[in-house]
């Protein structure tokens, strides 16, 4: 069972009716709050706290074990899975045994969709700073894309050519939440969040020479941003960024 609040609530419903038995739903609910696999412990119950279930982060981790995660997860009754930083050797493992299974190659994502979830209103809009940016760029794009939203792309609008960005300055004005991703010095975010009077994600990037310390320059510099509205996730956390945005957009719908 997948142990969201509409599922527990008719596994309740149906126990109430007289439809399934003590036994049943104590065999339901006996791998909550989490499934120890003895290499993982799998948070069933993380779809309830969050509305979303627990996401698989690939890197480091046995192409085996990823498999047997993932079949648990569906076997659990998880219609939606998400699998991060995932090469297509583990795509590869994991389609044989789920055919349904799609890769998303620029991103290194490995997502199921049985059960895709409803857009929700409004529009989350990724801006890189360059091209070689777009790899973790897409990792937050079809993140959020995955977990319901709208998501749209502004690609290669960098300070090194700025009249790129100002050129697109209505799109950047549509969207509820912006995801700046940037690498080098990083000041794209800081550009953004001075142009618009929406929350922007700020994702520094590995990219850059020697002096960028892999990432860390762009970091410090998105970190100490002057412009106000402008939060920052780790080196390279397109998927951070991807999922925090989803949230913001979900409480604007209340509005």
């Amino acid at each position: 069972m997948n142990v969201d609040k509409n599922s527990l609530h008719k596994l309740l419903e149906d126990f109430k009716a007289d439809k399934v038995t003590i036994d049943q739903v104590i065999d339901e609910l006996k791998y909550l709050p989490f499934e120890d696999l003895g290499f993982a412990k799998l948070d069933h119950h993380r779809s309830l706290r969050n509305g979303y279930p627990e996401v698989i982060f690939c890197q480091g981790k046995k192409t085996d074990h990823i498999v047997t995660i993932v079949e648990t997860m569906l076997n659990r009754g998880t219609k939606n899975i998400l699998a991060t930083r995932a090469d297509r050797e583990i795509y590869e493992s994991v389609v044989e045994v789920i055919p349904s299974a799609t890769y998303y190659d620029l991103a290194n994502i490995v997502a199921i969709e049985e059960d895709p979830m409803e857009k929700k209103e409004g529009t989350i809009l990724v801006v890189s700073g360059g091209t070689a940016d777009i790899p973790v760029a897409e990792e937050a794009a079809i993140t959020a894309s995955l977990l319901g939203n709208n998501v749209d792309r502004l690609y290669d609008v960098g300070v090194a050519g700025i009249h790129r960005l100002l050129g697109n300055i209505e799109k950047l004005n549509q969207a509820n939440v912006i995801i700046a991703v940037a690498g080098m010095e990083g000041a794209l975010a800081s550009v953004v969040g001075g142009l618009v009077d929406r929350p922007v994600i700020a994702v520094p990037t590995s990219v850059g020479y020697g002096a960028n310390f892999d990432g860390l320059s762009a970091l410090l510099t998105m970190l100490n941003s002057c412009a106000s509205g402008v939060a920052v996730v780790n080196i390279d956390n397109g998927f951070g960024a991807g999922y925090m945005a989803s949230t913001i957009n979900e409480l604007a719908q209340s509005n």
